[in-house]
């Protein structure tokens, strides 16, 4: 027998409850609401352990660059001359180049398919609108000393440098010549057994442009 008190549920509510039939004692068959726990919560908590025992494990690869056919080349360059950087790979696939540069384990992916040009900023601080990849950073042992390095190249700050005492780290950053951000830390936000690295990528981009210039640079200090 339906009874009247299911139809006096709210339609509202009827989603989030179940109608059970409760025999009571001492009267008949009744429906009465029964209000169970949000599923939502139960979703969040099962997703929550399921990151926990996700078993997939992350290295960072590569930053991806996409630039014109027509800049393409000019790129290459600029980061070759100003950042020390070499070319590791470049093949065509889909209709498009793709071109790997390095320096020490710093890689970057240029990609030949884009239509437009950015507009350049000269100010890092009134950069960050709209929402999008914003920079990347590149960590250095001796800040001063790139900053410095790079002014020679003609290559200009267009922020720093900068303290960051709650990371304890000191800043500046640069424009590429598409006016693609980079940020320059000392001495770098990741644990200290990878300065290593950085001081190494640094001072293969000095020994580079030694070769390429016969002019002596001075490297970072250890």
């Amino acid at each position: 027998m339906r009874s009247r008190h299911a139809r006096k549920v709210a339609p509202s509510v009827v989603p989030s409850t179940v109608i059970r039939s409760i025999l009571a004692r001492g009267h008949g068959a009744r429906m009465v609401p029964v209000f169970l726990p949000s599923l939502r919560h139960w979703f969040q908590a099962r997703r929550a352990a399921s990151i926990g025992r996700m078993s997939i494990s992350f290295a960072h690869d590569h930053v991806g660059i996409s630039v014109t056919p027509e800049d393409l080349e000019a790129t290459i360059e600029w980061y070759s001359s100003s950042l020390g950087f070499t070319v590791d790979q470049r093949f065509d696939s889909h209709g498009t180049t793709f071109v790997y540069i390095v320096s020490g384990d710093v890689k970057i992916e240029l990609l030949a398919g884009a239509a437009n040009r950015q507009a350049p900023t000269d100010d890092v601080l009134k950069s960050m609108d709209p929402s999008r990849l914003h920079h990347f950073c590149v960590a250095v042992q001796d800040l001063d000393a790139a900053v410095a390095e790079l002014r020679d190249l003609d290559v200009e700050l267009i922020g720093g440098p900068m303290e960051v005492a709650q990371i304890g780290q000191r800043i500046a950053f640069v424009a590429d010549n598409l006016g693609n951000i980079i940020e320059l830390a000392e001495p770098g936000t990741w644990p200290a057994d990878r300065s290593s690295s950085a001081n190494s990528g640094w001072n293969q981009a000095a020994a580079a442009r030694v070769r390429r210039t016969g002019a002596g640079v001075a490297t970072p200090a250890a």
